[in-house]
């Protein structure tokens, strides 16, 4: 009887997770159709520079989405997964979770304003960004994943997806109008999430209770070093795109060409982890040993595939280059040769991120990502002063491998302490 009851538990759990990861997919699916279909809408009108403006706009934005979300968009899975069966702690991990966003926005909203007093050349790109970085703030994503109900966020998701490139395509028409790319597709996203978490709200009945101050206090505290790592993280990609504003921008438009797509790939393995995280989280609580096990083919199997891909990417980089942007250009093709490869390395650091999650290893966590800004910060502006075409597409990969050498070393001390 307890065997018929483990293996039933184990079947709905497989079940979920390949809901998770169909939910998922289908939602990363829309966003490549987007990307694809926008590039080509805002290359075709504003070009291959006025493409580079406005994605150094749009990391800047993503950048300060990633300090507004505050690391809750990792501990709002744990968080929303540990207490699904009690409305009111539930309710307290969702509203709690909205504030602190929303204080750090105001202070993103002060800091706007020191910006305006800079002047600022650039200053009009990074203002009407904005609604990226507010949409970060009603980003539903973890309670969805949390509760592992993630169909109506993909149908809301594609609606969003389709209503952006219809605005695109009527508002859009010339190289004046660069400017209002990110403004549309934030502000469709401010809609969508904010629909979507007064259906949350009103589906799961969380009732509303003025967040405690030590509550607030104590997220602060918690989630500090998943911030500073996911700032890292974020840095490890956007601060050659500042580089190259900074030294050479020249490049910057067809750096930021290849390095979308390479983007969406490297979101694909977010969404594999982000579909895992529930099941990994009841697994670990199991077994630490089958967990150990779990990762370790879990991440050669993903990097193999990835792989795979990557040879793909690598022949047929003339041809993505010139089907996005309606050119073709020397420079980006070679970037994105060389950045076909960041995925496989990729696919074995988010798989020890999440060990280290799981173990609570914030702190080891806080640690790599300080040592990661500073390097990434150290090769990018080095690469930008020689620069060299092919040591600037390889950077990404210089900083993967970085990552997972300080990964492994980490997770490989703890077995040995713990052994």
């Amino acid at each position: 009887m307890k065997q018929r009851i483990k293996d039933s538990y184990k079947r709905l759990r497989a079940t979920n997770i390949l809901s998770n990861f169909l939910n998922l997919s289908s939602i990363q699916v829309s966003n490549v159709l987007l990307l694809f279909i926008t590039i080509r809408i805002i290359t075709g009108d504003v070009g291959i520079e006025g493409f580079g403006m406005i994605m150094f706009a749009y990391r800047f934005s993503t950048l300060a989405g990633t300090v507004i979300n505050y690391g809750t968009g990792q501990s709002g899975i744990k968080d929303t997964a540990f207490n699904l069966t009690d409305n009111l702690k539930l309710s307290v991990v969702f509203y709690n979770t909205l504030l602190i966003r929303a204080l750090i926005f105001i202070l993103f909203i002060i800091g706007l304003l020191m910006f305006y007093w800079m002047h600022i050349g650039y200053y009009n790109y990074i203002l009407l960004a904005a609604p990226i970085v507010l949409a970060e703030v009603f980003n539903p994503l973890c309670f969805f994943i949390g509760i592992e109900k993630l169909r109506i966020l993909n149908i809301w998701n594609l609606i969003s997806n389709i209503a952006a490139v219809i605005a695109l395509l009527l508002l859009i028409k010339g190289p004046a109008d660069a400017v209002w790319v990110n403004f549309i597709l934030g502000t469709g996203n401010i809609i969508t999430y904010f629909g979507l978490l007064i259906y949350l709200a009103v589906k799961l009945k969380l009732s509303f209770n003025t967040p405690l101050k030590t509550d607030l206090l104590k997220i602060g505290k918690d989630n500090f070093y998943l911030t500073v790592n996911n700032i890292s993280a974020n840095l490890q990609q956007s601060i050659i795109i500042f580089a190259l504003k900074w030294n050479n921008s020249g490049l910057l438009g067809a750096y930021t060409l290849a390095d979308r797509v390479i983007g969406q790939c490297r979101n694909l393995l977010n969404i594999v982890t982000n579909a895992m995280y529930p099941n990994a989280v009841n697994l670990y609580k199991q077994s630490t040993a089958m967990w150990g096990v779990y990762r370790k083919k879990s991440k050669y199997l993903f990097a193999g595939v990835c792989f795979a891909g990557a040879l793909v990417i690598f022949v047929l980089a003339d041809f993505i280059i010139y089907t996005l942007s309606k050119k073709h250009d020397a420079d980006a093709v070679m970037i994105l040769r060389v950045m076909a490869f960041v995925p496989v390395i990729s696919a074995l650091n988010v798989f020890s991120m999440l060990d280290m999650l799981l173990k609570s290893k914030n702190l080891y966590i806080f640690k790599i990502a300080i040592l990661l800004v500073f390097v990434a910060a150290l090769v990018a502006f080095t690469l930008v002063t020689i620069g060299n075409y092919l040591l600037i597409g390889g950077f990404t990969i210089i900083i993967e491998c970085c990552a997972w050498v300080m990964y492994e070393y980490v997770i490989k001390k703890s077995s040995i302490n713990n052994g």
